[in-house]
């Protein structure tokens, strides 16, 4: 019986451990000099373990420095700006171009950043081409940085959102090369090409963040695309 108690305690302790590892990923807390993982690389995009070699920029400027790189992210390093009601932003950036397509971005955190360029560089782009012969030049920006909480759920009321920690972006469409506009307000939930065109890219978004919400979610995103690299996960 002692044996047997012995046993159970050493599972746990284990369980535990693990669970103070994986947290310690998850948060970012493990600085990559410590990390078995290698950074995250715009320049040769991982195939595994992208989480939390994203999160392990989270504290780290000078890796976002080392990371966010021309040509495939145009971004400039911004002031940390903490506040004291949960809002603000530490280790953000201004972002004006990604993987080749114009956008308007003037808080964002380095993490999400990393993950906007690995997702249109790699997914959207190539999508992009096969899909309609040519390349993605603009992203309609719906917003990134918002001192509020959750919308959508009375659930939430009371719980901060990402956009309050610029740590979330919201994407509303794109236009091609070609002149060609695609939009999630009118497109998303038809059935010709550009909504599996805008679905498809929704979904190999979940690769890069934790949390990718659209039309489908709830009445509050029938107009964007929603995506942050928070503590939740949901891709819907």
């Amino acid at each position: 019986m002692r044996h047997r108690s012995r046993n159970v305690l050493r599972a746990l302790l284990a369980l535990l451990l693990i669970g103070v590892v994986f947290a310690a990923f998850w948060f970012g807390l493990v600085p990559q000099r410590y990390s078995p993982l290698a950074p995250i690389s715009l320049e040769d995009p991982p195939s595994w373990f992208i989480d939390p070699r994203l999160a392990a920029l989270r504290h780290d400027p000078e890796l976002c420095r080392a990371v966010l790189r021309t040509p495939h992210i145009v971004a400039t390093p911004i002031t940390d700006n903490v506040q004291p009601n949960g809002c603000g932003w530490t280790n953000a950036v201004r972002v004006r171009e990604v993987g080749g397509a114009e956008i308007g971005l003037e808080q964002l955190t380095c993490e999400a950043a990393a993950a906007l360029a690995l997702w249109v560089e790699q997914d959207v782009q190539p999508l992009a081409v096969s899909m309609f012969g040519s390349r993605v030049t603009w992203i309609e920006d719906m917003g990134t940085y918002s001192c509020r909480n959750m919308i959508g759920n009375k659930r939430w009321v009371n719980m901060r959102s990402q956009h309050s920690l610029a740590n979330a972006v919201d994407i509303g469409g794109f236009r091609l090369e070609n002149g060609k506009q695609i939009r999630i307000r009118s497109d998303y939930k038809g059935s010709g090409p550009e909504a599996r065109f805008l679905r498809e890219a929704h979904m190999r978004a979940c690769r890069y963040f934790r949390v990718a919400i659209g039309p489908e979610f709830n009445e509050a995103h029938w107009n964007h695309l929603h995506f942050d690299r928070g503590i939740f996960t949901r891709c819907k």
